[in-house]
């Protein structure tokens, strides 16, 4: 399969244009040129997710978050931010990221966060739709939900709020959606859950009243990559995926 048949085809899952201004999806390493046939799906291009591609022959690398978000001036082996990019360029494995534009696809990362809660009555969180807003199946405690969370996210969570409080509406974003706490309010939520809160921001919502769990980064956003896969296998079935095997949260507790 041509690099460029495969790009259409994540355009069609994660429309490009559904990205913020900021953001950096496409191709960013690799000629639409070149021909694939296997490719590893990762949430970010590391120096352990790259080195899995050389080993596993890997032609393309797709990953969530970009590897770069700004202009790069030079690409060494021995620099934090292209060491990882280097090995592929010296490999010749091409890298793809989807990112804002797969976190508000529909069947992205909050539709598949969504549905880990088993939302009802789904809508895309206004205003820039990267979130999505439902209703819980059954109200529970924030309590309860912060436990839920932990258990079908795989995860240690933190809390604002009041335990006790009964939740109905629960909104969400996957990954850093810090500073769309207020959108969920706004929205009419009870409970918000994110991938990282900042300090100043969980006293915020404290203020507001909006119970907040924070579940991390890498646990809010990975659920998508299986379901990711499993598409890709169905409209692009002609190339062989894996999902990487040598990922795990770059923070986590001890």
């Amino acid at each position: 399969m041509k690099l460029n048949d495969f790009i259409n085809v994540m355009d069609g899952i994660a429309p490009r244009e559904l990205a913020m201004d900021w953001d950096n999806p496409g191709l960013l390493i690799g000629t639409e040129k070149q021909d694939i046939k296997k490719v590893l799906v990762a949430l970010d291009c590391s120096m352990a997710t790259a080195k899995e591609a050389v080993e596993w022959g890997a032609d393309l690398m797709l990953t969530h978050h970009p590897v770069f978000f700004r202009a790069v001036k030079r690409i060494l082996p021995d620099d934090p931010e292209t060491a990882a990019p280097y090995i592929l360029l010296r490999n010749g494995i091409g890298l793809f990221a989807a990112h804002t534009n797969l976190d508000a696809a529909d069947g992205g990362v909050n539709d598949c966060l969504a549905g880990v809660f088993s939302l009802e009555n789904v809508e895309k969180l206004p205003p820039e739709g990267l979130g999505r807003i439902g209703t819980l199946p059954k109200d529970m405690t924030f309590g309860e939900l912060a436990r839920l969370s932990e258990k079908e996210l795989n995860t240690r969570v933190r809390i604002t709020g009041d335990v006790n409080a009964r939740i109905h509406r629960l909104a969400m974003i996957g990954g850093g959606g810090a500073e769309e706490l207020f959108d969920a309010k706004s929205a009419g939520a009870d409970a918000y859950i994110t991938g990282e809160m900042k300090h100043h921001l969980a006293i915020q919502a404290e203020f507001i009243g909006l119970n907040v769990i924070e579940a991390g980064h890498y646990e809010t956003e990975r659920i998508v990559l299986p379901r990711l896969i499993e598409r890709l296998q169905r409209e692009a079935n002609d190339v062989q995926y894996r999902l990487t095997l040598s990922e795990s949260p770059c923070l986590r507790g001890i």
